[in-house]
């Protein structure tokens, strides 16, 4: 196994351009590839889960003609994707997989979805059950509520259908992405609560942005009119990924100063809030429309204690800047941590006790106190999970540190360290 050993770091400095957000270049792609005629995508974010949807809609018969890295000229087909019987490949991709499973049932084919073991551990039955619902017909191939799926031609026999918000929103994206194909009207219901909210409004902005439009009532039922159609709005930027960002941002509120282009007070992206929580443990942001600078505060940072429900990813990054701030940090309603690329709670937990740290687990909490002195030279598992490798990384501002497989950074940031060493000095 490949590791990569930081040396501590005492400051970090300088401005970078932020890759393209991986929630908004999946979408756009599947959005497009539902849109006659050709869109001009820019922007996307070069990575292994992109790489898994562009390679999946090739084979369900989309051109896609790649100008360069973040770049692409995507042939839509109103009338669904043309190949009707595929098998689809779709590594630890979630919100390809998800998405994908909502649109190929609506595709009237016969398509077999599958992903990497971990994938395989990773629920869908919330939506495969509302699919069911909808009369469509979906099995599964190994394990009852899990990939992988076969899927057959089936019509549409109900206008209501419900899902559960409580697990994923990826299962309410998958549905309000896929459901207009049909041109039918549909009304779904949120049964409990809706969690990461943030992520639906990306959905419902960027489904407006390509002629969709879907009333939202009050988060507890979303209508989809009949008789839309998508329309694709020939060109279209791909902003920068904010979750992505919070490394970077840590980078500053720790070490010195750092600017970040690709976000600010335009980013329709909900995780730009994690600098909203940066600003709560004390650090300084200065804010611009597509740009921000993030700088270490002269009296440290401190502990917080944050309902995290509506950043979840970014929310790691506190968990790691908990070690940097006075005071104990509480991170809660992060529940949707346990069903990601990893058990994110177990694994953050395991790998800072690893180093020393005070640490608390809860179902659906974390609790992260400093201390004195961290233990050095640790190898901290990843846990194949691209948010372990480069959460961890920070660590090195205050020990030396191993990081294990370091590639599974590829599946959202493959430059993430080359990135991080440009900016960072001992």
């Amino acid at each position: 196994m490949e590791i990569l050993a930081l040396s501590k770091v005492t400051q970090a400095n300088g401005e970078m351009t932020l890759p393209g957000s991986k929630s908004i270049s999946n979408r756009a792609l599947l959005l497009a590839a539902l849109s006659e005629g050709q869109t001009h995508l820019r922007g996307l974010l070069q990575s292994d889960d992109v790489h898994y949807m562009k390679e999946a809609l090739t084979v369900l018969g989309i051109m896609i003609n790649t100008l360069s890295d973040t770049e692409c000229i995507l042939t839509g087909n109103a009338n669904g994707f043309p190949n009707k019987d595929a098998e689809l490949f779709l590594g630890n991709a979630g919100t390809a997989f998800r998405s994908l499973t909502a649109a190929t049932a609506l595709n009237k084919g016969h398509y077999v979805l599958k992903g990497i073991p971990r994938m395989h551990e990773r629920p869908i039955k919330d939506l495969v059950s509302a699919l069911h619902e909808m009369g469509l017909s979906i099995n599964y191939l190994e394990n009852e509520g899990y990939p992988p799926l076969e899927i057959f031609s089936a019509d549409i026999v109900s206008d209501t259908v419900s899902v559960k918000g409580s697990v994923s929103s990826q299962f309410l994206t998958a549905l309000l992405l896929s459901i207009p194909m049909t041109q039918k009207a549909m009304t779904i219901k949120i049964d409990g609560e809706l969690i990461s909210k943030p992520y639906i409004t990306i959905t419902l902005s960027m489904l407006k942005d390509f002629g969709i439009v879907v009333e939202n009532r009050n988060w507890e039922s979303f209508y989809i009119p009949a008789h839309q159609e998508y329309q694709s709005p020939k060109d279209y930027y791909v902003e920068g990924d904010a979750s992505s960002a919070s490394y970077f941002a840590a980078l500053g509120a720790i070490g010195g100063e750092i600017k970040m282009h690709g976000i600010g007070t335009k980013t329709i992206q909900g995780d730009v809030e994690f600098l909203r929580a940066l600003e709560m443990m004390g650090a300084i942001v200065e804010w611009d429309e597509h740009q921000v600078i993030v700088k270490k505060p002269k009296s440290g940072l401190k502990g917080i204690n944050l309902d995290c429900n509506h950043i979840p990813d970014a929310a790691m990054t506190l968990a790691i800047l908990a070690l940097f701030a006075e005071g104990k940090t509480t991170l809660r309603n992060i529940g949707s941590w346990r069903v990601k690329e990893t058990d994110r709670i177990h694994a953050m937990a395991t790998e800072l006790k690893k180093l020393g740290a005070d640490v608390v687990e809860g179902e659906d909490f974390i609790e992260v106190s400093p201390v004195e002195k961290l233990n050095e030279n640790i190898s901290i598992a990843t846990y194949d999970d691209h948010r372990m490798a480069m959460c961890f990384s920070l660590c090195s501002f205050l020990v030396p540190i191993i990081i294990e497989d370091p590639q599974c950074v590829n599946k959202t940031f493959p430059k993430y360290f080359t990135i991080f060493n440009q900016l960072v000095c001992e």
